[in-house]
């Protein structure tokens, strides 16, 4: 995951606030008083989000780093192709 080491600052405070989300998921559940499973679903739906996030962001890197090789010059073609095919993806996931 050689990509991911300039990004590793924000990938791991991503994964944080993802952390985060999910102790609130269990804090909710844990809770004494009775909670509405609207309100469960929709921290579990944020949590959702941020991790397809989160992968959107690393499947971002690797095709740019690693599937069109930025060494070997890519063609526009290819570039396009790359893009939209990462443009499909955040889409996917969101």
């Amino acid at each position: 995951m050689a990509h991911a080491v300039g990004n590793k600052t924000k990938l791991l405070n991503r994964v944080r606030r993802i952390r985060g989300q999910v102790d609130a998921i269990e804090r909710t559940i844990l809770a004494e008083e009775d909670n509405e499973c609207a309100e469960v679903m929709q921290l579990i739906a944020g949590a959702r989000g941020a991790m397809d996030g989160l992968m959107a962001s690393v499947m971002e890197g690797h095709i740019r780093d690693h599937m069109v090789d930025p060494v070997r010059r890519p063609s526009s073609n290819e570039s396009r192709a790359a893009q939209e095919l990462i443009d499909v993806l955040k889409t996917y996931l969101r």
